[in-house]
């Protein structure tokens, strides 16, 4: 049974994201490969795979390539659109799970319909469609299933970008990257920012020119109660496209915490407005919490399929993993957020991170991990929330610095004054 609580989105996203690792002569090499490590992965609980190639002078797709413990569709078999409604719908959608129809599929065991676009969209009169389609096999098709389509779509693609890029492109892709250097820095927040009794001081690191990384401190007096909005998110992409979305998410919280809206309804609103505008890399992890100065100094936070902040209670020595309240922005076209709060008392630290900190590697592969971020934590909990900052940072650069992958890496510290 595929359980959808097997494994979280931010994990099915990092093995795809492994999976895709690598070098490749043409972009149906590289579906190949993918399809064989996804059907082969066994925690994805996924039988079979196919890549359908689109026709647009037949408005068809052709079987291209099928893999995996299920009975074999007949070589160059066409699925036509005008025979398959779903196909003709997929643009819009990405990602479908229905009844098969078709009697061929059918005979071969294919009773539900799962497919999922990728690769570059080809415009014809009658439509936009994906090149590619990859369809896949599961015992069992639950919410879970769809979202790893969702994902090993977007991946896929982000890919596939990549793949026979010329040296003309490439330079111009390397001067459209420092224009959008500058205007990253130029968004990014003063490092140290106090509220009342909160002491806040936040560094992003990107791995190249530009990132996805990308936090802010909001301040809102818009209405009766005073407060400040701390958001950090990673966007599923590397490079410029990856800038451009950190940019968008950065203009869109901004205008819509001039409104002063519901952290719920905040988060459905920039999911429907990332789902919408980007059709290739379309989630977003985001972490976003609201200080006000009340007696009791409540916080509250909603989590879309980020990292986990660490809170840290020092009175009694205790540390709490504040976890994802919703889904990744912009995988499902609805979603709903629940908001969840913290009471954080005096001398009490929170720490916000991208998973550039915690999944760091050193030199044989091993992640930094959430534990020694909590042990620098309790090391340092006297030191200011700079010094905190600092000092981690410091650590997770030495224990990378013989690593062979790296990111984008951002690191919040919030602390209550003693």
């Amino acid at each position: 049974m595929f359980e959808s609580e097997t494994l979280n989105q931010r994990e099915i996203y990092k093995i795809v994201e492994n999976i895709t690792c690598g070098e490749y002569h043409n972009e149906l090499d590289f579906l190949k490969n993918l399809v064989e490590e996804v059907v082969n992965f066994s925690d994805f609980h996924i039988t079979g795979g196919r890549i359908w190639q689109f026709i647009p002078d037949d408005q068809s797709y052709i079987i291209k390539y099928q893999y995996g413990n299920v009975m074999k569709i007949p070589d160059n078999y066409t699925l036509y659109i005008k025979d398959q409604p779903i196909l003709e719908n997929l643009y819009e959608k990405r990602t479908s799970l229905n009844h098969e129809n078709d009697p061929v599929l059918k005979s071969k065991g294919i009773f539900v319909y799962s497919v999922t676009g990728t690769g570059e969209i080809i415009k014809t009169e009658s439509g936009k469609y994906y090149k590619f389609v990859l369809g896949f096999n599961a015992d069992e098709i639950l919410q879970s299933f769809y979202e790893t389509l969702n994902i090993i779509s977007s991946v896929a693609t982000i890919t596939m970008r990549s793949i026979g890029i010329g040296t003309e492109e490439h330079k111009k892709m390397q001067r459209d990257i420092i224009k959008a250097s500058e205007i990253q820095r130029n968004l990014l927040p003063e490092h140290y920012v106090e509220f009342y009794d909160y002491k806040i001081y936040g560094v992003c690191i990107p791995d190249s020119a530009v990132g996805g990384d990308y936090f802010d401190y909001l301040h809102n007096n818009a209405d009766e109660e005073e407060r400040i909005g701390i958001v950090i998110s990673d966007a599923a992409s590397k490079g410029l496209p990856a800038a451009i979305q950190a940019l968008f998410v950065s203009g869109a919280i901004r205008m819509a915490q001039a409104f002063s809206p519901k952290i719920s309804t905040l988060f459905s609103r920039l999911n429907t407005l990332i789902y919408d505008t980007f059709p290739y890399e379309r989630f977003v992890t985001l972490f976003y919490c609201e200080l006000m100065p009340t007696s009791n100094r409540l916080v509250l936070y909603a989590n879309a399929g980020h990292c986990s902040p660490i809170y840290y209670r020092v009175n009694k020595d205790e540390v709490y993993l504040l976890e994802p309240t919703g889904g990744l922005l912009g995988l499902v076209e609805q979603q709903k957020f629940n908001v969840e709060n913290i009471v954080m008392r005096p001398g009490d630290i929170l720490a916000l991170f991208t998973d550039g900190i915690n999944e760091a590697q050193d030199g044989d592969g091993n992640n930094y991990g959430e534990a020694r971020i909590i042990e620098l934590l309790k090391k340092y909990k006297d030191l200011s929330a700079k010094e905190i900052t600092l000092l981690i940072i410091e650590d997770v650069q030495k224990f990378a610095a013989k690593g062979k992958y790296n990111d984008d890496r951002t690191l919040i510290i919030i602390k209550r004054d003693s």
